[in-house]
């Protein structure tokens, strides 16, 4: 008997389940351990909502934070599903116009890195997240195109997804080496999916299927309604096995010829099932998956399992689920152009607004607008726009470059009005809790000629000198930071997942924790530490990524202080930028002076530290805004003109 295209996909599983388990997956290990603390959406349609299914119940049973699969059309109409949770986008040929817009609509709302999971290094999803910020791709080339239906894209992208989980947790039981090793109770696939034919006989001529499943198997009864239901082979109904009991169970009295039931099940429910069973009225069809438990090897061993069992449904129906007739109508209702059709969401409030109401913890439910707050933002931005500037501050990190933990110069486009403010006379100046790998980018970036016109100052204000200066080799040393490390060395043996410490005597120590880790919790771990033994925690501020212990008298301020005693530049005449600031973020002290804005959090005062770039524009995003605002007269002064 000759093989249609789908079983000759299937044919292909276990060459995808082998790449899929030798493929290097750090990067996407890294992704997911840095949403450890925090619920994550899955998106995707089809096959891809498999995969978005099985992410977020991994995600559920290790993590224990809520996660949900959503579809692209979810996300698109409630793009606020991104503002808080970090997005796992997933599309095996990122060809989706559903997919690509919603890409779209969540990097307009997120605040935070969103994710690519796809298998086609060019398509027009990869286009799109080349043309926007904080997006990290992880593609997975796949060598043969699936055909309507997912199958070795599905089976890669779940195999790396399960990998990864699974060795983030430390899983001293690998995924099995080959498919052929995946069990079904004490089956192997073939061995179930050769039991199975007997009831897919009974099944077909009924026309209906009802897939009762076990929660924590949702993944692959969501994947065997898709196949089922895209190809048109049997009308499916998911149901756990107790929202079965909640009403569906009249199907078995009043159309028991119309529908088939399938179960899958794994040894917490199997008692459950038992007595369901038993209860189920005579002469109708029932087969099992009993899966040994809910572990990655399990879904994938279902998720294997049900292809097989689609192809047997398919065989019976003498039809190719993976090449079937679509009509002219169902492509024009894939390709839909929705900009056209969905308007975006509404503006949530003015410009600025927002990000201050947030920073001070009056969010969602709130009493409404207030008029100070209004008044407060017309008057610095009206004050902001009038004022003529002689200078510039940055942070660095999260500002000029994007917050990554990686060590990386910032974009060209930063670097172009870097040079333009130097070249026109207006002095620039970084601060940045980093030492002189910056000192080394911007030197790469910049002409030498405009060097002695760039201030630093490095390890958050403790050394302040030019782009050209030396930066001296200190081996001062400092008793409150000597203690400090102490009592963080203490911290490391009691399992605080620190990464790396870096001390650099006598302006700071900086702490990095282990990927996923939120600083924000670990700032409050720090700075209790150095409470009870006595010391002032006011000195430790955060960034995204570490938590810096400040030397005595260090502050990314002095750097203003400088530029004003050494370049001559009037306070007023100086704007400062930076991504944290709100204490104890380490911009915090930068964001204090009198004209300063925010890439991120604001200030929390109400006369400056403003957040004034779009809701969806953030970090590197926000600070082009600011510098195509910003007008440069002929005198080598410049004013923003945030309305232009």
């Amino acid at each position: 008997m000759s093989l249609n295209f789908y079983e000759r996909e299937l044919e292909q599983l276990d060459r995808t389940y082998v790449a899929a388990r030798t493929a290097d997956i750090g990067k996407l290990k890294l992704a997911i351990a840095s949403t450890s603390e925090s619920s994550l959406i899955g998106v995707g349609s089809g096959g891809s909502y498999t995969v978005a299914s099985l992410l977020c119940n991994l995600h559920e049973a290790y993590t224990g934070r809520v996660s949900r699969p959503s579809t692209p059309l979810e996300l698109i109409c409630n793009p606020t599903l991104a503002s808080a949770s970090p997005v796992f986008l997933i599309s095996a040929e990122g060809k989706n116009p559903d997919i690509v817009e919603g890409l779209v609509r969540a990097r307009r709302h997120s605040s935070r890195t969103i994710h690519v999971l796809t298998n086609r290094d060019a398509s027009p999803l990869m286009d799109r997240v080349d043309k926007l910020s904080d997006i990290t791709p992880h593609i997975f080339e796949l060598a043969n195109k699936d055909g309507y239906l997912a199958t070795n894209s599905l089976l890669l992208d779940a195999v790396l997804v399960a990998r990864a989980y699974g060795e983030l947790d430390n899983n001293n039981e690998p995924l099995p080496g080959s498919i052929d090793e995946l069990r079904i109770g004490n089956q192997s696939v073939k061995d179930w999916v050769r039991d199975a034919g007997d009831f897919v006989d009974s099944a077909v001529p009924r026309k209906g299927l009802i897939v009762v499943f076990s929660p924590l198997l949702r993944p692959v009864a969501a994947d065997l309604e898709s196949k089922l239901s895209e190809s048109a082979l049997l009308y499916c109904q998911l149901a756990d096995l107790r929202s079965f009991a909640h009403g569906r169970h009249l199907w078995l009295a009043e159309r028991a010829d119309d529908c088939a039931i399938l179960a899958l099940v794994e040894p917490g429910l199997n008692e459950l099932w038992r007595h369901m069973r038993a209860l189920v009225p005579k002469g109708v069809p029932i087969h099992e998956m009993p899966l040994s438990g809910a572990a990655p090897k399990d879904l994938l061993a279902g998720l294997v399992a049900q292809m097989h069992l689609v192809a047997a449904v398919a065989r019976r129906l003498a039809k190719d689920p993976a090449k079937p007739d679509v009509a002219s109508f169902g492509r024009e209702l894939y390709f839909t152009d929705l900009p056209t059709f969905i308007p975006g969401p509404p503006k949530l409030g003015r410009r600025g607004e927002r990000s201050k109401y947030d920073v001070l913890g009056a969010r969602w439910p709130m009493t409404g607008s207030s008029g100070v707050m209004s008044r407060a933002l017309d008057s610095f931005e009206a004050t902001l726009e009038q004022q003529n500037f002689r200078s510039i501050v940055f942070d660095y990190d999260g500002t000029l470059c994007s917050s990554q933990r990686t060590d990386a110069p910032p974009q060209p486009a930063v670097i172009e009005h870097i040079q333009r403010f130097v070249e026109r006379g207006i002095w620039v100046g970084v601060a940045s809790g980093r030492g002189n790998s910056i000192q080394e980018h911007l030197q790469k970036c910049l002409p030498a000629e405009l060097w002695h016109r760039v201030s630093l100052g490095l390890y958050n204000g403790g050394w302040i000198g030019r782009l050209d200066s030396d930066i001296p080799v200190t081996r001062t040393t400092s008793e409150f930071l000597s203690h400090v490390r102490r009592i963080v060395g203490r911290l490391e043996t009691l399992g605080v997942p620190i990464d790396r410490v870096k001390e650099t005597y006598p302006h700071q120590i900086s702490i990095r924790f282990r990927e996923g880790v939120n600083t924000e919790n670990m700032w409050f771990v720090i700075a209790d530490a150095l409470r009870q033994a006595g010391l002032d925690p006011s000195t430790v501020v955060r960034s995204k990524h570490s938590v810096d212990i400040l030397g005595s008298g260090v502050s990314k301020s002095h750097l203003v202080a400088n530029i004003v005693q050494e370049c001559g530049v009037d306070p007023y005449e100086i704007v400062t930028m930076g991504d944290q600031g709100a204490w104890p973020g380490n911009d915090a002290s930068l964001l204090e002076h009198r004209f300063s804005l925010s890439v991120d959090l604001p200030s929390r005062r109400l006369d400056r530290g403003w957040k004034l770039a779009p809701q969806h524009k953030r970090d590197v995003d926000a600070t082009l805004w600011y510098l195509d605002k910003a007008v440069i007269a002929s005198d080598g002064s410049f004013q923003f003109k945030l309305n232009a």
